[in-house]
């Protein structure tokens, strides 16, 4: 198994001093910066656009781990790699043409990762398995933080480990926390998306050492 990621999901951090608790989670040992990007229409909910991201960029704390809960996701490449994102996930539900949107995360130099919604069947995959660097599975129905983890998404993260490559990072991504974590481990999961569970803690660092048990 790859080695364990944790991206902190900024939708929980505080918008009013959100370059200080930037620092802080950084700082306190997460890997990544998980960014939801929310159009209103895809999601029942509006999150914050491209010159935020752009701004978290330029601060250059942790690689931007950018998930776009949108409509049309390849409209937003171009700004994502101007933020300088590490990995840009779209999910399958709003992709016409997937592949297409795969190649042109890989051909502008951002990794490629596929999103399923709690419903989706991850039956699809293995006809993207040479595009894609990144599958997240969605443990609760996107567009709100704070939600709690859906079980089912334990036996579906099982199956995605047994149709993609060992390459292929799996990540998870709703209502993880200390609980969950071990799990969503134990069934193949090699990278933790968490909101509340680390930016609702008093002591990131301790947050994010119990998720990594």
């Amino acid at each position: 198994m790859n080695d364990l990621i944790i991206s902190a999901s900024v939708l929980s951090a505080d918008f009013l001093h959100l370059e200080t608790d930037l620092r802080n989670v950084a700082a306190a040992g997460s890997d990544w910066l998980h960014l939801d990007i929310m159009d209103g229409h895809f999601v029942p909910n509006l999150s914050f656009g491209m010159p935020l991201i752009k701004a978290m960029g330029k601060l250059n704390l942790c690689p931007l781990d950018v998930h776009l809960m949108v409509s049309d996701p390849d409209m937003y490449l171009p700004a994502c790699q101007e933020a300088g994102a590490k990995l840009v996930t779209a999910h399958v539900e709003a992709c016409a043409h997937l592949h297409r949107f795969l190649g042109k995360c890989r051909q502008m130099g951002m990794q490629a990762g596929v999103a399923m919604n709690p419903s989706t069947s991850p039956e699809f995959l293995p006809y993207i398995a040479e595009t894609v660097d990144f599958v997240l599975i969605m443990s609760v129905n996107p567009g709100f933080s704070g939600q709690r983890f859906i079980p089912s998404a334990l036996d579906k993260i099982q199956r995605v480990r047994e149709l993609m490559p060992s390459a292929v990072r799996i990540g998870v991504d709703g209502g993880v926390n200390e609980q969950w974590a071990p799990r969503c481990r134990e069934a193949g999961a090699d990278t933790l998306i968490a909101a509340s569970a680390i930016f609702g803690s008093d002591d990131y660092s301790a947050a994010i050492a119990r998720l990594r048990v």
